[in-house]
């Protein structure tokens, strides 16, 4: 980072502990967006901290992402006219990620489009564990430097303070990724189930061997909980077999009040998540590594 730039931090409404964050390991200077809603639904925006010349974080976790991409959109494109030097995102939870091809005739690949988008207005983007399956890395459809800061760790630093003698257990195949990098931080064994869906809320998952859980505590994880839907067929199909209630771990939880109270009703023994989205169920503090890799962003200075 040089040091004659200064940087600003500015949350997004409902961002301000991950703003704090931010600049306090930043040693930032803690900035203000003041955003009207008029009557008719539309959004304004004024910036009320001086920015000229500053590199400024924009903080802001995007789950129920339509209003707040338009807020987002608003907020860099005034910094620009404000002659922010560059302005970055710091976006715990990066939506739309999860449509990365075309699956009927006529359909939009949205992953493609938003980060298109959003590549227009700002000059970084730091996230956490993206869902990206087909597409591989955030380069391949973002513009601009991308950083991607891994869950594995810290939630394994939880099961291993939490839990005892954990497997940890991915509801379906696009969970792998995150399932293994987790028991191999774990140091534990883990499987994966096949999943089957019916609908979006209407989801079958299949058992493996049982033999991997033997004597273990199940650790159900997926990145992204919103219905909970593979969760609860997870968790009936491990009672149904006879296991140990599971815990349930998410990295994103987007997930209702209601949907919470239906997987506690379906038999898991609790829930955690990070701290991605704000949530009652956030165990897992996720700002520090958040902070380390926007401070890489600010390294790198301005494209040419």
């Amino acid at each position: 980072m040089n040091a004659q730039n200064a940087v600003v931090v500015i949350p997004l409404p409902g961002n301000d502990s991950l703003g704090q964050a931010l600049a306090a390991e930043l040693g930032a200077t803690a900035g203000t967006l003041a955003v009207h809603r008029f009557p008719d639904g539309e959004t304004s925006v004024r910036v009320t901290s001086p920015v000229a010349g500053s590199d400024v974080i924009l903080a802001a976790t995007l789950d129920h992402p339509n209003d707040k991409l338009v807020t987002l959109y608003l907020a860099a494109q005034t910094l620009r006219g404000l002659q922010a030097r560059r302005v970055l995102l710091v976006a715990p939870y990066l939506p739309y990620m999860r449509q990365d091809r075309s699956f009927r005739p006529g359909e939009g690949v949205s992953a493609v489009h938003i980060a298109s988008w959003m590549s227009g207005f700002v000059d970084g983007l730091v996230t956490v564990d993206p869902h990206l399956h087909r597409i591989h890395r955030l380069d391949e459809v973002f513009r601009v430097p991308t950083r991607v800061v891994q869950s594995a760790v810290p939630i394994a630093r939880w099961i291993r303070t939490n839990i005892s003698r954990p497997v940890v257990i991915g509801p379906d195949g696009e969970s792998r990724q995150w399932v293994s990098a987790v028991a191999r931080a774990v140091a534990c064994p883990y499987f994966v189930m096949d999943k089957v869906r019916h609908g979006d809320r209407d989801v079958e998952v299949r058992l493996p061997d049982r033999e991997a859980l033997e004597d273990r505590t199940p650790v159900l994880l997926d990145d992204i909980v919103s219905s909970g839907g593979t969760m609860q067929a997870a968790i009936r199909c491990l009672g149904a077999a006879g296991f140990a209630a599971p815990y349930c771990i998410s990295v994103h939880a987007l997930l209702s009040d209601q949907a919470l109270e239906q997987l506690k009703e379906s038999g898991a023994q609790g829930f955690a998540s990070c701290n991605t989205v704000v949530h009652s169920s956030n165990r897992i503090d996720l700002h520090h590594p958040l902070a380390f890799a926007a401070r890489e962003l600010l390294r790198e200075g301005p494209a040419a």
